[in-house]
């Protein structure tokens, strides 16, 4: 086989440059671009999945261009790809064309009034949002029901206050249109498709289309930019679930970015934002900065190894750093909202942060919503509405808040060169369908989380934990914990009896 690749060449292995490879030699698959020099033989480490052992693939590359194999095995490898040293332009060689994928998943919001009360429910019904008793699961759903009708009309209000539903389907939708315009300019055309969790498009949905369009490399894109069982890695779990009933998708070449907020794109988003917020404030260097993240129950962090917490503040500190290269030195703070229930969630919580700030002088805020990439409820009235009345009456007398990320420009190509630069993992999701039927494989140090979560389904806290009384509990725990007694209560009541107020609304069926 002969390449004009001109007087000297390289093999890559790392991202670099502009232009990316999207051909290879028919027995090779897409790979990333590194400047290695080579003499003579070069290796190339390659993997097909993270199941398997490394492969060594031996290239010999002539100044002519000419390549010969070192391995009679090409078709097990991802690799390889050439780049002109003169012109410091990466040469495409690839002539067997794959059909690249990637599945953007998010959490899912209702679109109008009516869609809140299925929605509320699909959250509740999952078992990392409420996670009960294993003597008690069975109730998972007719609990989920009873809070969904009980919680519906106050977070109609919400919802109604916003213009009547969520924007978040079409936000991620704009997301997923600019990022396949973005691979497109870096000579990388893929299928984007949206998949959300409680509500549409489902990640069933996206799945159907993926099958459809026979994707045969797919890059999962959780929309979180930190990890967590409760957001990332329900989702992921579900997707792993898709695919272990279906054969198809068990052998479709894949992998997950599980997160991302560590990238320099990201990060310098974020920093140009806040940095853009503060200039609208008259004295902008006596504003604090005030992250405000979604909160989780502590236990997860503290019981179930979730890394969000620690993912959280380190991002915290690298927005920080980089806005301080830029010469803005301001205080900040990070804190957790939007909890519900019985249990303690990682603190400090929000709304105490704020009367904290207002007690301590602090005249001028600057909300940043960290954990939140597109505009939704949280943002829009639980930010915009409750906390910004919250820090008025608290003593804050001016309030800004920092605008999701939507369709920002850098970071949309940065997620464009997350995906590309994921896509030399891309493998099948195992050798065997025994192998399969194990666990989803993400890259990153959060894989081996997902698989000891899943595999060995290590317990997360149910809503109430352990029942410790004394007197340095808040009066809201207390409150919670007896409105979860009376809950389930009834909902025993009910199933053993088969007849009473929940049957006659419809959330338990009647018994005849």
């Amino acid at each position: 086989m002969q390449i004009d690749v001109g007087r000297a060449s390289y093999v890559s292995s790392t991202y670099q440059g502009e232009n990316y490879a999207q051909r290879c030699p028919s027995s090779y698959r897409y790979t990333h671009v590194c400047k290695l020099s080579f003499k003579g033989f070069v290796c190339q480490k390659t993997t097909r999945s993270s199941l398997q052992s490394t492969k060594v693939l031996r290239l010999r590359v002539t100044r002519n261009g000419t390549i010969s194999r070192g391995s009679t095995k090409v078709q097990e490898f991802l690799c390889c790809t050439l780049a002109k040293e003169s012109e410091g332009v990466v040469e495409s060689l690839n002539y067997k064309k794959e059909n690249v994928g990637v599945l953007l998943l998010n959490l899912g919001g209702p679109e109008t009034l009516e869609d809140v009360q299925p929605f509320l429910y699909n959250l509740f019904a999952d078992p990392d949002i409420i996670r009960l008793p294993r003597l008690l699961r069975f109730l998972q759903q007719p609990l989920a029901k009873f809070i969904s009708m009980m919680r519906a009309p106050k977070s109609m209000e919400g919802y109604a206050s916003i213009g009547g539903g969520s924007p978040l389907r079409r936000i991620t939708e704009e997301q997923a249109n600019a990022l396949r315009t973005a691979l497109e300019e870096k000579n990388m055309p893929a299928k984007v498709y949206v998949g959300m969790r409680y509500w549409h498009p489902f990640t069933e949905e996206a799945i159907r289309k993926i099958k459809k369009d026979r994707i045969s490399k797919l890059v999962v894109l959780p929309l979180y930019p930190q990890f967590s069982i409760s957001t990332s890695g329900s989702s992921l779990r579900l997707l792993e679930e898709i695919f272990r009933e279906d054969e198809y998708l068990v052998n479709m070449h894949h992998t997950v970015i599980p997160s991302w907020y560590q990238r320099e794109g990201y990060v310098k988003s974020m920093a140009t934002l806040i940095q853009s917020e503060l200039e609208t404030f008259q004295k902008p260097r006596e504003v604090m900065i005030f992250f405000s993240a979604h909160g989780v129950p502590r236990a997860y962090v503290e019981e179930a190894g979730d890394p969000y917490k620690d993912e959280m503040e380190h991002c915290v500190r690298l927005i920080m750093t980089e806005l301080r290269l830029r010469g803005i030195p301001n205080d900040h703070t990070l804190a957790y909202q939007s909890r519900v229930g019985p249990v303690e969630w990682l603190k400090p919580y929000t709304d105490d942060t704020i009367r904290e700030l207002g007690r301590r002088g602090v005249k001028n805020l600057l909300a940043v919503p960290i954990s939140f990439v597109s505009e939704h409820i949280e943002t829009l009235e639980e930010i915009d509405v409750e906390y910004r009345e919250l820090a008025l009456e608290s003593g804050i007398r001016n309030w800004g808040r920092v605008p999701a990320l939507g369709c920002e420009e850098t970071f949309i190509r940065d997620l464009a060169d997350a995906v590309i630069e994921a896509l030399p993992y891309v493998g099948a999701m195992a050798v065997s369908n025994l192998e399969a039927r194990q666990s989803l494989i993400p890259l990153g140090s959060v894989g081996e989380l997902l698989a000891t979560y899943d595999t060995q389904r290590r317990e997360l806290p149910p809503p109430v934990p352990v029942w410790e009384w004394g007197w340095t509990k808040s009066a809201e725990t207390w409150n919670g914990r007896a409105a979860m007694l009376a809950v389930l209560a009834l909902l025993l009541l009910e199933v053993s009896t088969g007849q009473g107020i929940l049957h006659q609304m419809g959330i338990l069926p009647l018994f005849h």
